[in-house]
């Protein structure tokens, strides 16, 4: 949080050149999207705009912009990002949606911090929402293919208005969540998304290791200190 976004150039729907420091000044808010994406990113992007609608309902559609990103490039065209809005009927007028260019993509989602990975079928990849704020820095990080519009709307509301903004917290919810994202792969039999359950197995390992690892360290240390004192 806090990390400034760089100032990438990306492509409108209408081919324009559209640099994102132009969005500096009011909050942003930023998803990632691929065009050829039927399930995830579709599903994701009508709960988005449900959601914003409430959303610019109360604070007015020119108090802040939201920006959905192509970045399976080149297929994620300017006509392609134009095709995708019209066909799920994005409709707001502060709803962009860019194209990078392919040399720029991985420079550009890092500086998001958005992870995919290409499969078979297409690709594997966070669902996220991330808030921005006017000085043009990373604030938040929004999870999950469900926003509500006090997820989007209660940042943003403090940010407009100057009011204190409390700090995020990841309840254990959150955290299973997040985890079960990076868990789900594609199978291209049923054409859904499933739950890799080999991931938990080895995320679960992975944490086991470490907890015995400082065990180990702190028994170590305890019968050290034992030592000393028997010694002295």
């Amino acid at each position: 949080m806090g990390k400034p976004v760089g100032d990438h150039v990306l492509l409108d729907r209408q081919g324009r050149p559209t640099p994102l420091a132009r969005y500096k000044g009011k909050p942003l808010l930023v998803n990632f999207i691929y065009t050829a994406c039927f399930q995830v990113c579709p599903t994701t992007t009508k709960n988005l705009q449900k959601a914003l609608e409430n959303t610019v309902g109360m604070l007015g559609a020119d108090r802040f912009n939201i920006v959905s990103i192509g970045f399976n490039q080149p297929f994620d065209s300017p006509q392609a990002m134009k095709a995708f809005a019209f066909q799920y009927g994005i409709h707001l007028p502060n709803w962009e949606f860019l194209s990078p260019a392919a040399a720029i993509v991985d420079d550009l989602t890092r500086n998001f911090g958005f992870s995919y990975v290409a499969t078979t079928a297409g690709f594997d990849h966070m669902n996220q929402v991330t808030i921005v704020d006017a000085d043009g820095k990373i604030f938040r990080q929004v999870y999950g293919e469900k926003f509500t519009a006090e997820d989007l709307a209660e940042p943003l509301k403090a940010m407009i208005t100057g009011a204190p903004i409390p700090p995020q917290t990841s309840t254990l919810a959150e955290i299973i969540d997040r985890v079960r994202i990076l868990c789900s792969v594609y199978d291209p039999i049923s054409g859904k998304y499933r739950t890799n359950y080999a991931l938990y197995f080895e995320i679960a390992g992975f944490i086991s290791f470490m907890i015995f690892m400082t065990w180990l360290a702190w028994s170590f240390m305890r019968s050290r200190r034992h030592d000393r004192v028997r010694s002295g």
